[in-house]
């Protein structure tokens, strides 16, 4: 796991960026459940609402291993809210609606995080800092693939510049070009919640019972004629986390997925701002 290694490598530096994903794995999270159970309640089913599950109490909605996955990997889920579909106006449209409402709820989040990314990231460097070199862009500076990202990212505090002979790459001093430092701190939080709310949208649409993207193949796709028993789902669920541990395909998948949404979106707030 990586943020095992990285434990070994550099244990204070990773958990002080601990630090930073834990609030924003239980916000992420908790929003993501409230949307699903304030989606059912205008469906017509209350059940959430009588259960407490539309909480701001992270505690209310956390699953333990979920939980950690998103710690681990960026991505994982938390403990379903109970839903009753015999209340739903319109079956499979309501099954959708709930569905798809704490992915939407994500991606709003991480659309939200990523415009106050680029107006701290004005904010927090000088103008210099941008005529260095071929890598010192506001892309790279912005986009999970990016070197300087990943620098802020981790509290490496180096500035990548250009590519030197060999393969290398040639490092400023990274204080010198910063304007306001305090700010490095809400950047890396944002950072955070970025990548933690992409990364949960895009795990909980893969089309694999019992996450989101079931229901939404199983009411798009198969006019919800597919009904999966719960023992059957959690037997599932404990397949998938086999596939994860086992192997990296699922997790490459998610990972490239994310790199390529992030990018895009990155890129057309940066032109529309007149940044790119």
């Amino acid at each position: 796991m990586s943020i095992l290694s990285q434990l070994q490598s550099d244990p204070a530096g990773t958990l002080i960026m601990l630090l930073y994903r834990a609030p924003a794995v239980l916000i992420a999270l908790t929003l993501h459940e409230m949307a699903h159970g304030y989606a059912a309640l205008k469906c017509g089913d209350p059940t959430a609402q009588m259960m407490g599950r539309l909480s701001f109490n992270p505690l209310k909605h956390l699953d333990p291993i979920g939980t950690l996955f998103m710690f681990l990997f960026g991505f994982g889920w938390a403990r379903p809210v109970p839903v009753n579909p015999r209340n739903f106006r319109n079956f499979r449209r309501d099954d959708l609606l709930v569905s798809v409402a704490g992915v939407v709820m994500n991606f709003c989040l991480f659309l939200f995080a990523t415009l106050l990314m680029v107006g701290v990231n004005q904010l927090l460097f000088t103008e210099e800092v941008w005529t260095l070199g071929e890598l010192t862009t506001r892309r790279d500076f912005l986009g999970f693939d990016g070197y300087n990202f990943y620098s802020v990212f981790t509290g490496l505090n180096e500035v990548f510049v250009r590519r030197a002979a060999g393969g290398a790459y040639y490092v400023e001093g990274f204080y010198s070009y910063l304007r306001t430092p305090w700010l490095l701190y809400v950047q890396r939080f944002l950072m955070n919640f970025a990548m933690i709310n992409l990364g949960l949208a895009v795990f909980n649409l893969l089309p694999i019972p019992p996450l989101d993207g079931y229901h939404v193949v199983n009411d798009i796709f198969l006019r919800g004629r597919l009904h999966i028993p719960a023992r059957v789902m959690n037997a599932l669920m404990i397949g998938l986390l086999v596939v994860f541990y086992m192997t990296h395909f699922l997790s490459d998948w998610i990972g490239q997925a994310m790199y390529w949404i992030q990018g895009g979106v990155l890129e057309g707030i940066l032109r529309i701002f007149g940044l790119g």
